[in-house]
């Protein structure tokens, strides 16, 4: 008899992974990502969530967006809320804790497994919410950076913890290879798009630590 399949869904806090991929010096490439754990059962969904900065004539992570949407990843988005702190500073926040845990609170009953990309502290409890409904929880971060870009009370709760590092070889863009230019058409381009060599320059706007690196 024939071991059951695992079902799968990935849950990815895009500015989370993006900055904890920086930190280390490479860039994701969705494809390999996807094709990764499609390899390990029944990928039943692969959430990505990001918030976007509505008042910008252009958005250099709406090419990702349009990307993942076109190739197997949900993609939850939401716009940017802007304030002015004390100092009268502007910033942003963008905050996607909420919507990440419904839909993981949601689609529990239905997955053997979760995989959550995100080392953030506030999702312990989602964790050991989801852990209630029989799930097994994988988090996906690193501690391989000075301080540890993972918090310790989430990978003291999740069922297993694995550093990118280790995922490197299988969901990094091979730094050899150049990105393609994004063509106008949904069309399935052979790299991650522009979003990720995006000028450190581009935005100015100063970011809630609520709303990182995106």
């Amino acid at each position: 008899m024939s071991a059951q399949i695992e079902k799968i869904a990935l849950f990815i806090d895009g500015a989370n992974l993006y900055a904890t991929a920086k930190s280390l010096g490479f860039d994701i490439d969705y494809k390999r990502l996807l094709r990764e754990f499609q390899s390990r059962g029944y990928l039943l969904r692969a959430f990505y969530y990001t918030a976007v900065i509505e008042d910008q004539e252009y958005s250099s992570i709406r090419p990702l967006i349009d990307w993942l949407d076109y190739n197997g990843y949900t993609v939850v988005t939401k716009a940017t809320k802007e304030f002015v702190d004390q100092t009268g500073r502007r910033k942003v926040k963008g905050n996607m804790d909420i919507e990440l845990a419904v839909d993981a609170m949601e689609i529990a009953p239905h997955i053997d497994q979760m995989v959550l990309f995100s080392g953030d502290g506030d999702f312990r409890s989602l964790v050991e919410a989801v852990q209630r409904r029989g799930v097994r929880v994988v988090v996906v971060s690193t501690i391989s950076t000075q301080p540890p870009m993972v918090a310790d009370e989430l990978r003291r709760q999740c069922d297993q913890f694995v550093d990118i590092i280790e995922l490197q070889s299988k969901i990094g863009r091979d730094p050899s290879e150049r990105p393609a230019r994004e063509p106008r058409e949904a069309r399935e381009p052979r790299h991650t798009p522009q979003f990720l060599q995006r000028s450190p320059t581009s935005q100015r706007v100063e970011v809630d630590d609520e709303f990182e690196d995106e």
